[in-house]
């Protein structure tokens, strides 16, 4: 399994981060002046037609803004225009930044990929998979078997540990965590969220099938128990403040910004039958590593350079280029023998790494580079990094309803920008 991973990591070194950093300005894909209005044109139908507040599209191709537009409002309630420093929730956003302070501490060797997650949470090894059992008269019935291997770190930075978001259309499992209210209650620590996650069944067997839930939230609590620090006090010391990230945090604690804060259309908060789009200006103890950040489009692109240069930025070095490549390499490829549940979110172009979707192959009538490594949220947001054109892209929006649409959109157009 290393032998393999590390023959990955050299490949995507060689022709990725490297090959970005090493004459990419002259085989990189140019942008069109025509396409980028179309991209504009797009956004501003989506604000005149009433489905969006205002959004913030930025690409940066070779260190530098190629496209950087504002567009409408903050929020149609106060009418504040769209602005470089508008506050935006970034909820699975979180996740990369979550998974870039878990292999800080692997390049200490504090932490390992391979490591049981019992290491550091005990209750872990004593936790079991849910099976339903259906008998004679058709009833269902939840059985526990025991765990056939241990949870793992890469497990929960490739959500393959079982364990999920919860929901009640589901199977009996995402049930016992909907009804765990694991939401609900703003006022638990990692610790305790944590504590309850281990009080429930697993959905499925460690490594065996993807399931997005809960699990990069387990592993900012490692980082806590690691590093004796609270997840944002480690995360402002190691990587906020030493890249810049000044307004990256769990919530907005000064009431000076909250009149920076992005809010969708009023009809427009719902994140699932169970949840509403959090209010940032209230403060909570749950520091979720996987989706509870907020921060500014500056902040975000200061990081998403920082990935697409291998690691450093300004002359600092935060990751090790062959690190990066690692995240950026396919976790869940056929020789894993993951299987994809239903709601596999990168699609079926794209594998899945440790902190983000990879694109594997090319989706059917583009020419979309292979090695783009990317995320988004709930609230809307997303970004990609696309090493082969030496490009990264960060769109901020609040929309929950219409960001499955918006993206593909953007994205499409995008490329089509650069002829791709």
């Amino acid at each position: 399994m290393r032998g393999r991973r590390a023959l990955i990591a050299a490949l995507v070194l060689l022709f990725g981060v490297a090959g970005a950093q090493a004459g990419s300005e002259g085989r990189a894909h140019r942008f069109t002046p025509e396409g980028l209005a179309k991209v504009s044109d797009y956004i501003r139908n989506e604000i005149a037609t009433g489905k969006i507040p205002g959004a913030i599209l930025l690409l940066q191709q070779h260190g530098k803004p190629v496209y950087h537009e504002n567009f409408g409002v903050r929020d149609v309630a106060t009418e504040i225009s769209m602005s470089a420093d508008t506050i935006f929730r970034l909820y699975s956003m979180s996740k990369p930044v979550t998974s870039v302070l878990a292999m800080m501490l692997v390049e200490e060797g504090k932490l390992a990929i391979n490591d049981p997650v019992s290491k550091y949470i005990p209750a872990f090894a004593g936790m079991k998979v849910g099976v339903e059992r259906k008998a004679e008269d058709n009833k269902v019935s939840l059985e526990l078997e025991p765990l056939k291997r241990p949870v793992t770190i890469e497990d929960l930075m490739r959500h393959t540990a079982g364990i999920p978001y919860g929901y009640y259309d589901g199977d009996l499992v995402n049930k016992l965590y909907a009804d765990a209210g694991l939401f609900d209650n703003k006022a638990l620590t990692n610790a305790e969220l944590v504590a309850k996650i281990t009080t429930l069944p697993l959905a499925e067997q460690p490594g065996t099938i993807w399931d997005y839930g809960l699990s990069f939230d387990v592993l900012g609590r490692i980082i806590e128990v690691i590093s004796g620090k609270s997840l944002f006090e480690f995360a402002k010391e190691r990587l906020l403040d030493p890249l810049g990230m000044k307004d990256t945090a769990f919530y907005v604690a000064d009431p000076a910004k909250w009149p920076r804060i992005a809010e969708p259309m009023p009809t427009d908060r719902a994140l699932s039958p169970m949840a509403q789009i959090r209010d940032i200006k209230s403060p909570l103890r749950w520091e979720s590593g996987g989706g509870g950040l907020v921060g500014t489009i500056g902040d975000y692109a200061r990081f998403s350079q920082m990935l697409l240069n291998g690691g450093t930025l300004d002359g600092r070095r935060y990751l090790k280029p062959e690190t990066v490549a690692l995240m950026a390499s396919d976790h869940v490829g056929p020789e894993t023998h993951v299987e994809r549940d239903k709601n596999f979110y990168p699609g079926e172009t794209s594998g899945y790494g440790l902190g983000f979707a990879v694109r594997t192959s090319v989706p059917s009538g583009t020419s979309w580079p292979l090695g783009e490594y990317r995320w988004d949220g709930v609230g809307g947001t997303f970004f990609f990094i696309d090493p082969e054109d030496d490009l990264f892209g960060i769109f901020m929006v609040q929309t929950p309803s219409q960001r499955g649409r918006i993206q593909l959109d953007l994205k499409t157009l995008i490329y089509q920008a650069m002829g791709r």
